[in-house]
């Protein structure tokens, strides 16, 4: 690789002029930044990254730490954060946790000693709080966030969206309601799985503690919950799965039992990821815009960057549900 003096040796020039064409800090004659140019494009030469960033205090580059990028909705939110991201001129580097808190922190290490400009963590550990407010670094997170931390947060109402799912089971007569909840220590699985007890409460159904099952967010997880849930005499009639991937498998392991969907099982989702419109039958679930949530969470990051100073932001979502074939016929 090509270095400056590379390019000062091939132009006949000092390695100052090199750095004056290139960086535009002082005046130089047209001749020698013709040749500087020239020398440049002819040995492919690319400006050092770390040492413009020295210089500048600045890397262009944003940390984004998620749990999983082999999760569609995760995938989907990236892609939204890094459309944004590039459009105002930064670059992001993905790192994936995996849901494991020391990974988590071990990347946290790495992107402070990349300099990154700003950070976006989804779904931070508890324990990681402590280690985001020694880094000094604006940063936003998604989905939960310590609730002792003052910091930027974008999330979902999850509440809000358990709720929904409540109200449109019943609203189509199902009464015997079962649901797949995430990892039982997470937020986003106790809210969501709140919001639909508060929902059915409300109208006289409650969740049989033998229909709450507990699951990784995978459809294989998904699948295993639902095939326990239909290999009973006693059957629900609707499941309600806290995230799309779950509900695929659960739609699954009805097929297998031979219990037709929606007929006689209704079964509803969490996020809405793009898959969700093309399974058999087409998934009704509960919709967070996973492309607009990204958008949200990119532009909330950047507003960090430009003001430091300015007030911390908690920004909610409001979900929505997308019916389909897999509730209503």
């Amino acid at each position: 690789m090509a270095t400056i003096k590379d390019v000062a040796r091939h132009a006949g020039v000092s390695y100052t002029t090199v750095s004056h064409v290139l960086n535009k800090t002082r005046p130089v004659s047209s001749d020698a930044r013709d040749r500087v140019l020239a020398a440049a494009e002819a040995l492919a030469y690319v400006p050092s990254a770390l040492a413009r960033s020295l210089r500048s205090k600045a890397t262009g580059s944003i940390g984004l730490i998620i749990p999983n990028n082999t999760n569609p909705y995760f995938s989907e939110v990236a892609r939204g954060i890094e459309d944004s991201c590039y459009a105002a001129g930064y670059s992001v580097i993905l790192c994936n946790s995996d849901d494991d808190p020391a990974k988590q922190r071990d990347y946290l290490n790495v992107l402070l000693t990349k300099r990154c400009d700003g950070l976006i963590v989804a779904t931070l550990a508890q324990t990681d709080g402590e280690l985001l407010r020694k880094m000094k670094i604006p940063t936003v997170l998604l989905d939960r966030a310590p609730k002792d931390m003052a910091i930027d947060l974008v999330a979902v109402d999850n509440n809000a969206g358990g709720a929904l799912a409540a109200q449109h089971l019943m609203a189509i007569g199902r009464r015997r309601i079962a649901c797949i909840a995430g990892p039982q220590e997470l937020d986003i699985s106790i809210e969501r799985v709140a919001g639909l007890r508060q929902a059915l409460h409300a109208d006289g159904v409650t969740v049989p503690d033998a229909w709450l099952r507990y699951a990784d967010f995978t459809s294989a997880g998904g699948y295993a919950a639902a095939r326990a849930l239909l290999s009973t005499a006693d059957l629900p009639d609707a499941i309600f799965c806290c995230n799309d991937l779950m509900a695929i498998g659960a739609l699954r392991a009805a097929a297998e039992r031979g219990i037709a969907v929606p007929q006689a099982l209704a079964v509803v989702g969490f996020d809405d990821i793009d898959l969700a419109q093309f399974v058999h039958p087409p998934l009704t679930s509960v919709a967070q815009n996973t492309r607009k949530l990204g958008q949200l969470t990119a532009q909330c990051l950047l507003e960090r960057i430009a003001d430091p100073s300015r007030p911390v932001q908690r920004q909610t979502i409001t979900p929505q549900l997308h019916v389909r074939g897999s509730s209503v016929a």
